[in-house]
């Protein structure tokens, strides 16, 4: 395979696990995770489901997270044989496959047998770890086509590590909010917090049940916003020589605020489940696509931190590329 069909089977395989992501979302914002009851792979004992809402909706997750599955062995499959030099690219093919099959057991495990708020939680962070790993495939062979199209070699000037440290920490940071947004899914603890900017007409609420993993939620979430805001400063004003860190810092901070922003819309949804479902599923789609950003954010900043003076493209070693 050459580089044009491996960035189109890269595409591919971010595409099938986008949607793979997005359709557990919906199963999770229907409730619609036993419409097929406690059975897998079949649906209620049969291989084509009935006809209910429920039912369809389970079941077409199911399926395209299988066609996640294939598009993620494929994608390992080709680039270990005809990339298997490019070792970053190879890592990002082996992490969606390993994360799409974990997410898929752990599926199954819940469908089979109830599972605790808290492991249904880390269900939909390894997807969305798949998902990213995905992106920052696509995103890599994206680089490399541009590079063979333009013709030129591209001049890449180094970041400091105290950058590098800061946007690792940003995305580790980031994971840990998206858990605590799933654990809140997952403990229907949705409507501890009324109201916005406060929680119900406090500051601080009283932290009991519900109310108490609403409220650190929305408190990490704002955290999450300063420290995006302030990592985004330095990308785009310490890195004025290199517009891909500034773009990338700049998406960060955009999506970011677009989130916490989206905190207003699904308090005023609350209670009208049919414009809910849309507001909860922009919510966390939204943080669904910064983390992919900052998982790629975070490759370019290691990368072109171990640079000692700015480089081409060709004389960086395959392993250290994008």
């Amino acid at each position: 395979m050459n580089n044009k069909q491996l960035k189109w089977l890269s595409y591919l395989t971010c595409l099938v696990m986008f949607l793979a992501t997005f359709g557990g979302m919906v199963v999770t914002k229907t409730d619609s995770g036993m419409g097929c009851g406690q059975e897998w792979p079949l649906c209620n004992g049969k291989f084509v489901p009935a006809y209910t809402l429920s039912s369809m909706i389970e079941y077409s997750h199911r399926a395209v997270s299988g066609m996640a599955g294939l598009s993620a062995l494929a994608s390992l499959i080709a680039f270990w044989k005809f990339k298997r030099e490019r070792r970053d690219l190879v890592t990002y093919a082996v992490l969606t496959s390993i994360f799409v099959i974990l997410q898929a057991i752990m599926g199954a495990m819940a469908v089979m047998k109830p599972q605790s708020a808290a492991v249904m939680a880390l269900h939909f962070g390894f997807s969305l770890i798949a998902f990213a790993s995905s992106v920052m495939l696509a995103l890599g062979m994206r680089r490399i086509e541009q590079t063979k199209e333009s013709g030129r070699l591209e001049q890449l000037p180094r970041v400091s590590k105290s950058f590098r440290n800061l946007v690792w920490a940003t995305t580790i940071y980031s994971y840990i909010v998206v858990y605590i947004g799933a654990f809140v899914s997952h403990t229907d603890s949705r409507e501890g917090c009324s109201g916005w900017p406060l929680c119900n007409g406090e500051i601080i609420p009283e932290l009991s049940g519900g109310v108490g993993i609403a409220f650190m939620h929305r408190v990490a979430a704002a955290l999450l916003l300063i420290v995006v805001a302030i990592m985004g400063h330095f990308a785009f004003w310490r890195n004025r020589d290199n517009r891909e860190i500034q773009m990338l810092g700049v998406a960060a901070v955009t999506l970011c605020l677009l989130q916490v922003l989206s905190g207003p819309l699904l308090m005023a949804t609350m209670h009208n489940e049919e414009l809910y479902i849309f507001a909860a599923l922009g919510h966390t789609l939204l943080i669904s696509v910064l983390f992919g950003v900052l998982c790629y954010l975070s490759v370019r900043a290691w990368q072109l931190s171990k640079l000692e003076a700015p480089l081409s493209e060709e004389s960086i070693p395959f392993n250290n590329r994008v």
